[in-house]
């Protein structure tokens, strides 16, 4: 018989303990500890095996006699999440999607798993929903719905015992293997309800051990926390693969795929999908739906030609100032860092003479997106200054260049392809840093290129 433990897990990072604890001496929290059951087998017996029942036993082996050989990749249909992984779903990957709840998650991937092309074998685990449940959001996912799950190469499973759904798999034989959701599945194992942190850790080293060791790529949905962390414990996102967080406003139809880790390509990449009665549909070409249009100018609106990983887009910052009514001045931001929004309000006023102290200052990034790029300040920074003198940019006109803290315009990276893409989309003019000149080719773009070094040179091409 096994001999059974208690033990105590903190609820945020996963650390565990002998006894309780106030404070968790990992991640410095407070009353996150949790007493969960743990049990202890005699003999190990592995969740999942080699199809010949022998155990491999590996064998240190010099790098330089380590061959190489690249994996092919998993081609979806899907060309936003083929960029967001990296070229296509790598064999034998972990890969977490994690997102808020109504968000589209389980849609998304029962829709990848109804596209991938036929020959590939598909079985989606659920713990959340019933088949004929699953069955309905096909038939309205697909416009031609399949008599049979069978007929698009799809297998549905409900279960949430691990060892179960290995028996299926040992049984059917998937390529790709995709579990709704990592929080409903429980472990013999270990005795504990489902979603604690050690079912959680122990069913991803399950899973785990069986993508590594038999090459079949394996999708994780994960629940989040109210911070919007994913949940369980952090080591969960250390043993994963790829982290993808699907994000957006459930009151708006556009949803954002991004890459947080990603062990096989770029971790700063990202798709857009808008959300239809249909499922899903791709956004190729986000610069369009991120760009308002206008029927005459307005202050206090610019364009900035940013970079998310390998892709260039073009997005509108809003800004508005207005007098405080109150005592204190408000400072707010959607979708920019609000403590570099007030970086960027002490340069204009020390350098540049702006009076916005006792100005309510808000600034918003339009299509509800968050962005990191610092090529946007500029184009902020000039927002705010065209609100507070209630005077219009061009609508023509659009910015890439980072601001310093002495008011210089600094360089960016990959400028080539933010004036290609800005050219592309009918723009103008655009305002660079001229420390990028260096090595640039202006001849060969038939938009304008005006190069600047310090903030006050730009405010007075634009507002004389």
């Amino acid at each position: 018989m096994a001999k059974t433990k208690s033990s105590y897990f903190c609820q945020s990072c996963g650390f565990e303990s002998v006894k309780w604890l106030g404070k968790c001496p990992s991640c410095n929290q407070w009353n996150t500890f949790v007493e969960e059951v743990t049990e202890k087998a005699n003999t190990a017996i592995p969740d999942w095996k080699e199809p010949s029942g022998r155990q491999r036993v590996q064998k240190p082996a010099a790098i330089d006699e380590i061959r190489f050989q690249e994996e092919q990749r998993i081609s979806t249909r899907s060309k936003e999440l083929n960029r967001v992984l990296g070229g296509g779903i790598v064999p034998g990957s972990l890969v977490l999607i994690g997102g808020e709840p109504g968000i589209g998650k389980s849609t998304l991937m029962l829709q990848i798993a109804l596209t991938l092309p036929q020959q590939l074998k598909v079985l989606y685990v659920s713990g959340e929903e019933s088949e004929q449940q699953i069955k309905m959001r096909a038939e309205r996912l697909t416009s031609n719905p399949p008599k049979s799950a069978e007929d698009k190469g799809c297998y549905i499973l409900t279960e949430t015992s691990t060892q179960n759904i290995f028996k299926q798999i040992e049984i059917l034989e998937p390529n790709i293997v995709i579990i709704d959701s990592i929080q409903t599945l429980y472990s013999a194992h270990i005795e504990s309800t489902p979603g604690s942190v050690s079912q959680v850790r122990e069913c991803t080293a399950e899973l785990l051990r069986f993508a590594k060791e038999t090459g079949v790529p394996v999708f994780l949905i994960g629940h989040i926390t109210k911070e919007g962390n994913i949940a369980g414990p952090k080591i969960l996102e250390h043993m994963v693969d790829t982290v993808l967080q699907f994000e957006g406003d459930r009151h708006h139809v556009y949803r954002i795929l991004r890459a947080i880790k990603n062990r096989f390509g770029s971790a700063s990449e990202l798709g857009i999908y808008e959300m239809q009665g249909s499922g899903l549909r791709e956004v190729s070409n986000p610069s369009e739906i991120l760009l308002s249009q206008r029927d005459e100018p307005l202050s206090g609106i610019t364009i900035s030609a940013m970079l998310e990983g390998m892709r260039p887009m073009l997005i509108e910052t809003q800004a508005l100032v207005s007098q405080a009514a109150y005592g204190t001045p408000q400072r707010s931001s959607t979708g920019f860092d609000t403590r570099r929004m007030n970086m960027l309000l002490a340069v204009l006023e020390k350098r540049c003479g702006f009076r916005l102290s006792a100005k309510d200052v808000f600034l918003n990034i339009a299509g509800g997106l968050r962005v990191e790029d610092p090529a946007i300040d500029l184009a902020a920074a000039v927002a705010v200054i065209s609100s507070h003198e209630d005077m219009p940019v061009s609508a023509k006109t659009c910015f890439a260049a980072e601001i310093g803290l002495s008011g210089e315009i600094r360089a960016v990276t990959r400028i080539e392809q933010r004036i290609a893409e800005a050219e592309r989309l009918g723009f103008e003019t655009i305002y660079i840093s001229k420390y990028n000149k260096k090595g640039l080719d202006l001849s060969r773009y038939s938009i304008e290129v005006k190069t600047v070094s310090k903030v006050e040179e730009v405010f007075g091409c634009l507002f004389g």
